[in-house]
């Protein structure tokens, strides 16, 4: 085998790792029981958000 081919299944074997950790991790997240956050520990103040990029305004 050649330089270029064994690099190519390294990568491919690292490639294909790399996904099946992503999956699993997703697999967990997923799995997880999500509850909301308590009303009493939301912050619910208004915020105000102001541009000011000259190029809006004329």
């Amino acid at each position: 085998m050649n330089r270029s081919k064994i690099v190519a299944i390294i990568t491919g074997a690292i490639s294909v790792l790399l996904a099946i950790a992503y999956l699993i991790l997703v697999q967990f997240l997923d799995y997880r029981d999500m509850k909301p956050a308590p009303v009493g520990q939301v912050d619910s103040t208004p915020i105000a958000i102001i541009d000011t990029n000259p190029r809006y305004f004329g």
